[in-house]
């Protein structure tokens, strides 16, 4: 399947991939410096044709096949990718499945258009990880080189370059924060997490469980399971939770 482009007023455009089928929809959301073509994603497609199910992926800007460049982005604008790609190219409530910072943008989403929001599914999902993860593990010299130059670098164990983290993008998280302020999900969610993640502590999912505001709310603990949440046995459970919410 090749990429269709959503091309916005602002000059903006996203790539993205939609396939057909009966609603409520399914709305992938990928994580900080990925793709749509990853493995979570391309299992939620095939289990979307398959129940002939409406499913959306797409490229925030300065990821994968979308205009710009990852180090002028932030928080503020993949979040607004996602209500432009949401609001454009789906119709009625959707199934938001956000995996990592994907898990930030759906909490975004849904309190921006809860109306919009069947149900939501996090996967290792990263709220306001770029204040608690990032700016709240930098030492002084860190921070020190983020303020005069308004970048640091950390080391990646998913490429060979390091992360290149921007003043920018700290500021601009911090507009964005979900876990500090009342959190309504008026809808069902469930959260998917690995045990043994070293990118997002267990503890992240369960400090959202604990804040959000949420009558049908559940957290899966997987034991062994890491950041990826790609082994055939995690696909099958992103496949079943999201067919339990469809249900």
């Amino acid at each position: 399947m090749t990429e269709t482009r959503l091309d916005l007023p602002d000059g903006r455009s996203l790539a993205y991939r939609r396939q057909p089928g009966r609603g409520p929809g399914v709305v992938f959301l990928g994580g900080f410096r990925s793709d749509m073509t990853g493995t979570k994603a391309e299992h939620l497609a095939a289990w979307c044709a398959t129940e002939r199910r409406a499913f959306l992926r797409f490229d925030y800007t300065g990821h994968g096949a979308s205009s710009g460049a990852f180090l002028d982005g932030a928080i503020g604008d993949w979040a607004r990718d996602a209500l432009d790609a949401v609001t454009a190219l789906t119709e009625g409530p959707q199934v938001l499945v956000g995996s990592s910072m994907g898990g930030w943008m759906a909490l975004l989403l849904a309190k921006r258009v809860p109306e919009r929001v069947h149900a939501l599914v996090g996967i290792a999902a990263a709220p306001d990880f770029t204040e608690d993860s990032m700016w709240g593990e930098f030492d002084a010299g860190q921070r020190a080189a983020l303020a005069s130059a308004g970048r640091v670098e950390l080391p990646s164990d998913y490429a060979d370059e390091p992360y290149v983290i921007t003043r920018r993008l700290i500021e601009d998280g911090r507009a964005n924060l979900v876990l500090r302020d009342p959190l309504p999900l008026p809808f069902p969610v469930r959260l998917l997490q690995g045990t043994a993640d070293t990118d997002v502590d267990p503890s992240v999912a369960l400090r959202l469980l604990a804040h959000a505001e949420c009558a049908d709310m559940r957290l899966t603990l997987v034991k062994g399971a890491d950041h990826r949440f790609s082994t055939p046995e995690c696909l099958d459970l992103i496949g079943k939770t999201v067919a339990g919410l469809l249900a």
